[in-house]
């Protein structure tokens, strides 16, 4: 592949060997198949180091980047996104460590990139994949989310629309994107790291949305994020999503998008009856949310 297709996967994982390798398997067979292969390992207890170390020296497009600790998925492709930028990647492929794109999805997501701007003269700021979950419906934590004019330039052999956000759940971001735009917020640990960085890139102009391009997410159950759905297992990672989204949500709107926002969080645990306790939880967050001011760090 030449220099200026030159596409570097960016895949972090923690503890999940199992899935990572059938994730390494899926890449290994796609059509278009990316230069680097970029695992971000957050300080796993596993065998992944080994496994990965391991496939490295039969693949030399593999490469091992092993962070001291464990940063969340945040933290994770942040640290990603910025080592294949500085390897000269011109494409980021960025995905999960149990999400496995069918064999053409990469090229597919980096055609659509190429043939949206020859056609319509835009520039998309990414691609995203159809998720599906593992029984092939619509996974509802993946889907992106459309702009008001989201079909102007969809075709029935062309059925791209337009969106705005979408997560790190196989989508392609080009290099100038990252360039103009900087790299997603490490601080925000986990939740809405993936939404926050495609909403600030597509303030350039929205990405698109690519359903021929699939990838099958292998999550334990497919739930969409609504706080209704809180529960002891779950509320950690809700309290990471309820700070940051607030975080942003203060930067971008001021206090009346902030109050926009705890009043559709606040419908959504009474109508599914959650505790009260962990309810309280949730609003400490937002108002750690207020005050936290995580900084944009620029690719170069």
């Amino acid at each position: 592949m030449s220099v200026l297709n030159k596409t570097a996967a960016v895949i972090v994982t923690y503890n999940r060997s199992g899935k990572l390798m059938k994730v390494l398997d899926a890449l290994n067979t796609q059509t278009m198949r990316p230069d680097i292969v970029l695992v971000v390992d957050n300080a796993s207890t596993d065998e992944t180091p080994d496994l990965v170390e391991a496939r490295a020296k039969l693949d030399p497009s593999i490469r091992h980047l092993r962070l001291p600790e464990n940063v969340g998925g945040a933290g994770g492709f942040h640290a990603g996104i910025k080592a294949a930028y500085q390897m000269g990647a011109q494409y980021f492929w960025i995905s999960d460590d149990d999400a496995y794109p069918e064999p053409d999805a990469i090229e597919r997501l980096h055609d659509a990139l190429i043939g949206f701007q020859s056609e319509n003269g835009w520039r998309p700021s990414f691609a995203c994949s159809r998720v599906e979950w593992v029984d092939g419906s619509l996974c509802e934590m993946n889907c992106p989310r459309t702009v008001w004019d989201w079909a102007r330039f969809v075709k029935p052999t062309r059925p791209w629309a337009l969106v705005d956000s979408c997560s790190f759940v196989s989508v392609m971001i080009p290099r100038w994107a990252v360039a103009e735009h900087g790299l997603p917020i490490a601080d925000y640990f986990i939740w809405f790291d993936d939404a926050e960085y495609t909403r600030r890139i597509a303030r350039s102009y929205p990405g698109i949305y690519v359903p021929e391009s699939r990838v099958i997410h292998d999550t334990p159950d497919n739930r969409g994020v609504n706080f209704g759905l809180i529960d002891e297992k779950s509320l950690w990672k809700f309290k990471y999503g309820a700070r940051n989204e607030t975080s942003y949500r203060w930067r971008e709107g001021g206090l009346v998008n902030v109050l926009a926002y705890i009043y559709g969080v606040r419908g959504q645990m009474r109508a599914n009856g959650v505790p009260h306790r962990l309810r309280r939880e949730i609003y400490s967050a937002i108002i750690r949310g207020l005050s936290f001011r995580p900084k944009i760090e620029p690719a170069g």
